[in-house]
């Protein structure tokens, strides 16, 4: 038996659906928390009225327990075409995690699970999604629909998601043009990823995000690290080794030494993503793996108001 190609075929979560009911579910019960305060379960179901529309849809009774005007959503609305790219490249695998749960992510666990919560949400909404994922290769691509079937399609093409074999280097902005030449009608695009690219390529990333924006698309990237080890630097004294799972090279050498100016050479590239996100109308939503969900699902909340 090929060990390694059974762990490629391995699932990366037991019930990538049920963990994501759990998510939004924990999200709505902590929801006056946010900027959508007293709004509950039925915000699947609704959506808020904006100036000059009808008032026929009105939720009056909703009305009476929120003190904010929404309208009901019907069968035949598909208001929205989402798509959500995943970065499956080597890097996304850290950190190590032998046992993935809600308590103990690396990048991709994220990653997956906050698409799947998303499309939870988008599901009930009955909005239409479509996925990529990408590593060296262009792995998977499915554009967006709304049927029960492509959902579940899409939840297990989630959860069969496997890191590349090797190391190699993932080009990022190669993918974002492919897939932004697939993306004909006007869709609201999520781009999970953690952004990493050797400096030389930083200016075709850049260039790669601006194409996303073609065709008035509305676009956010959740830029996803582990803040304590990838911004702080929190390894400690001891030496260690540190190799980059993507092109194996590996240098030995006390992390204190170099903590500090690591740390500011990483927040100087989020201060250039952030700026070149700006610069693009590109939604930039840094997100700590580490936190729960809910920042991602506020974004989304925030954005696919917006979209219109």
């Amino acid at each position: 038996m090929d060990i390694r190609s059974e762990l490629h075929k391995a699932q990366l979560f037991q019930n990538l659906e049920l963990l994501a009911h759990q998510i939004v579910e924990g999200f709505i019960s902590g929801i006056h928390k946010s900027p959508f305060h007293g709004f509950s379960a039925e915000f699947a179901e609704h959506k808020i009225y904006n100036p000059g529309e009808s008032t026929k849809h009105i939720d009056w009774k909703l009305f009476a327990k929120t003190d904010r005007l929404y309208t009901k959503r019907y069968e035949d609305e598909t208001n929205l075409r989402c798509h959500m790219i995943l970065d499956n490249s080597s890097s996304m695998y850290y950190p190590e995690v032998k046992n993935l749960s809600l308590d103990n992510l690396n990048k991709i666990g994220f990653g997956v699970l906050a698409i799947a919560a998303l499309m939870e949400i988008l599901k009930k909404q009955r909005d239409a999604v479509g996925l990529s994922i990408y590593s060296d290769t262009y792995d998977f691509h499915t554009p967006e629909k709304s049927s029960e079937r492509h959902f579940q399609m899409l939840y297990s093409k989630l959860n069969e998601v496997a890191t590349p074999e090797g190391t190699k280097d993932t080009r990022t902005y190669t993918f974002l043009h492919q897939i932004a030449e697939k993306m004909h009608r006007r869709s609201l695009i999520f781009l999970f990823s953690d952004m990493l690219q050797t400096e030389t390529e930083e200016a075709m990333l850049f260039e790669a995000l601006r194409h996303l924006k073609y065709n008035k698309h509305s676009v956010v990237l959740f830029h996803l690290l582990d803040n304590a080890h990838e911004i702080d630097f929190e390894f400690g004294n001891a030496p260690k080794r540190f190799v980059d799972v993507e092109t194996g090279a590996h240098i030995d050498l006390y992390a204190d030494s170099i903590k500090k100016a690591y740390s500011e050479k990483v927040t100087q590239y989020q201060e250039d993503l952030k700026l070149r996100c700006a610069q693009y109308q590109i939604k930039y939503v840094d997100v700590d793996i580490r936190s729960s969900f809910s920042k991602v699902l506020n974004s989304f909340m925030i954005e696919r108001q917006k979209f219109a």
